[in-house]
């Protein structure tokens, strides 16, 4: 069998920035839900009371494939630049 592997017990949030003008967030956390380690990259809404809270639109996925989305990811930035999507090539 093979070793156990680590649970975290608080989702731990690796990056965020705002969406757009509202105020909308894109956050990214790393966490655990019913002993699976998930990537989670969800939209965030702020509330009246000026907190955000996670909306349904994202997705959450096995950390086990991260490293295809990663792939994934590069692959869209390096098509987006190639087709002149991103203004002076900027990746930030």
């Amino acid at each position: 069998m093979g070793a156990r592997k680590p649970e975290l017990a608080e989702p731990v949030v690796v990056d965020q920035f705002w969406a757009n003008r509202r105020h909308d967030a894109i956050i990214t956390e790393l966490s655990t839900y019913q002993g699976h380690n998930l990537i989670n990259v969800r939209k965030h809404a702020m509330d009246r009371d000026g907190k955000l809270k996670p909306t349904p639109k994202g997705i959450a996925i096995k950390v086990t494939r991260l490293p295809e989305l990663a792939k994934a990811i590069n692959k869209a930035l390096a098509k987006a630049q190639e087709l002149g999507l991103l203004e002076g090539g900027d990746t930030e």
